[in-house]
């Protein structure tokens, strides 16, 4: 799957050249960006569907292969918004879906906890704790490591965010698979990926019954877990692990999908009230995150958006047709 680089400056460059071509109107940076948005979503949506149509196609073998397998490409495209993190307690066993979580699709609890501590030099991509001996603890390249609450910082927010232990570089340096955005003092945890288990999601009349029995209440070899809690905290997303006693923090890890990141033009003004330049160097600047065979896609969607708002019946008819014939080859 390739994404071009830039491609929000593009696919604005062609929504203007379409929109001021027959004098439609023109579309400022903060509504582009809100049509952008929901753009994005609709076209990230759009794939599950086409995944199920492939799916079903497939079973009814009139799929292609090779090149011509479409489900390969739709899956690459998936894929790549797959996510794994630490799930933060709000609870005894209650647990925070993931702020940006669209799907879950699996929850594991990693049962071997290693070590923890809080870090205490702030480096790019490793972990620096002059308190920790990681060599004594048995810390192995391919561990897991997690972000946690630390009781030295607790106005720090804990996003849960995980990365694999690339090298052991002394006894108290790490580095790891990705930034994970931790900060001075914040918490770590470090558990093993051997013996990993998969948390069975069950329904609410489900689990009353299983926990009824000690033959059939869920246990750490078989843990289970329902979606919602006692306690709803920010998101409102919350999900209840069995057996209670599964509280140690970040051994309940989501692997899911997430939602793809808002896109955001960011621009400068080189005159008062001039045309607006890309500045793609901003610290709030964000791309689309779709691959680049969406661009047409997203330029439609944007024009359809765009003739809804300033009412120009024509733009929006013009990028419903252009979406439709796109549709057609597609398919």
């Amino acid at each position: 799957m390739k994404r071009l680089i830039g491609m929000i400056n593009t696919v604005r460059a062609t929504v203007l050249s379409i929109a001021n071509k027959n004098n439609y109107g023109y579309i400022t940076p903060n509504d582009f960006n809100l049509y952008a948005k929901q753009a994005q979503l609709d076209i990230f949506e759009d794939y599950f569907y086409q995944y199920n149509s492939q799916i079903v196609k497939q079973n009814a073998r009139v799929s292609g292969s090779g090149y011509a397998d479409i489900l390969k490409g739709i899956e690459e495209v998936v894929d790549s918004f797959s996510s794994t993190k630490s799930l933060v307690t709000s609870g005894l066993n209650t647990y925070d879906m993931p702020e940006d979580y669209y799907l879950m699709n699996k929850i594991n609890y990693y049962p071997l906890f290693i070590t923890q501590g809080a870090v205490t030099v702030v480096s790019q991509d490793r972990i620096v704790d002059q308190n920790a001996d990681f060599i004594a603890d048995g810390v192995q390249p391919g561990m897991l490591i997690v972000s946690v609450t630390n009781p030295l910082d607790p106005s720090v927010i804990v996003t849960g965010d995980s990365a694999f232990v690339v090298s052991v570089d002394s006894v108290n340096q790490l580095t790891i698979s990705s930034n994970i955005g931790i900060v001075q003092n914040q918490g770590y945890a470090i558990l093993s990926t051997s013996r990993i288990t998969e948390v069975e999601r069950v329904s609410q009349n489900k689990i009353f019954y299983l926990n009824s029995s000690p033959l059939t209440q869920p246990n750490s070899t078989f843990p289970a877990y329902v979606l919602g809690g006692a306690n709803s905290t920010v998101y409102g997303n919350t999900i209840t692990v069995y057996p209670n006693t599964l509280t140690t923090e970040g051994t309940i890890i989501g692997q899911y999908i997430r939602y793809p990141k808002d896109p955001n033009w960011t621009y400068f003004n080189i005159i008062t009230g001039g045309e607006p330049s890309f500045d793609e160097t901003a610290p709030d600047y964000q791309d689309f995150e779709l691959p680049d065979s969406d661009q047409t896609n997203l330029v439609n969607k944007i024009l359809q958006y765009a003739g809804v708002s300033i009412r120009e019946a024509q733009l929006a008819q013009f990028g419903k047709m252009e979406e439709k014939e796109s549709d057609q080859q597609e398919g």
